[in-house]
């Protein structure tokens, strides 16, 4: 065997060898570090392309379970805002049947009727105000709500009901008089059953945008999942090899160590 100082094959193997170690153990450092086991392009390519169109996917279906949840809002005001307009109408149903009753003396009227105005203005004064985020469902005027409820762009469209007391034809309506209130309660008939029908037309819809988000809800989370089965570190599997790459690097420290010092040996020779 030959032996020489400038060519050390063993110190190369060794040096080879404690390299792949410590590559091996950079990588198994950075995966519990990060939790993935795949961090980039380099570490899988395929996988990581997959892995981003998932997460470009689960990012979109964000903006739309976010935007559900603005039109479930829009629609719940609209609803609780139906409700206390139909709640007003049945109150003043009850004043105009108390009304309609003859031989009231006028004082009683005047009470009646003020009360009677009192409930409408409420009415105005809570259509009014059944805003949310700048949108109006149940105001004179307002246009139809669409909500996006897909990635590719389809929409829901909860269609706008009028409660205004315009809309109801209960602007003009009094308890004045016995004829008036009998007047009145045909209104307020009317009244009572369009508000009924544009709440259960509001119901309608916000069940479709509840089941909606649920299921943009679920889906995202599948998504979510499959991400994670592709890029996921195994924690468990990476901890016991990170324990193997560190006594494999001190084994290959030594190594190197004990092939550095084999030339040393030729100077036996010129003892």
């Amino acid at each position: 065997m030959v032996m020489s100082i400038n060519t050390n094959p063993g110190a190369m193997i060794a040096l080879q060898s404690l390299s792949a170690t410590n590559r091996q153990l950079e990588t198994t450092q950075l995966r519990i570090t990060t939790g993935l086991k795949v961090n980039g392009p380099k570490d899988d390519a395929a996988t990581f392309a997959i892995a981003q169109n998932m997460r470009g996917d689960i990012a979109g279906l964000g903006a739309v379970k976010t935007n559900l949840a603005l039109g479930q809002s829009i629609v719940g005001v609209a609803i609780d805002a139906g409700k206390a307009v139909s709640d007003l109408l049945i109150e003043m149903k009850a004043k105009a049947v108390q009304a309609s009753q003859d031989g009231l003396d006028s004082d009683s009227y005047i009470a009646l009727n003020q009360e009677f105005t009192s409930l409408r203005s409420q009415i105005q004064s809570i259509v009014t105000t059944a805003e949310f985020n700048g949108k109006n469902l149940v105001t004179l005027g307002s246009a139809d709500l669409k909500v996006l409820s897909t990635v590719d762009g389809s929409t829901i469209t909860v269609s706008a009901q009028s409660f205004d007391q315009t809309s109801l034809s209960i602007q003009a309506i009094s308890l004045s008089t016995a004829n008036n209130a009998s007047q009145a309660l045909i209104a307020l008939d009317s009244a009572i059953v369009q508000v009924s029908n544009g709440l259960a037309s509001f119901g309608s819809s916000a069940n479709r945008l509840d089941i909606q988000s649920t299921f943009t809800g679920k889906l995202q989370d599948i998504l979510k999942q499959g991400v994670g089965n592709l890029v996921d570190a195994d924690l468990a599997t990476e901890s016991a090899n990170l324990q193997a790459f560190q006594i494999k690097q001190q084994l290959g420290v030594q190594a190197l160590s004990i092939a550095n010092a084999g030339p040393q040996s030729i100077l036996a020779l010129f003892r």
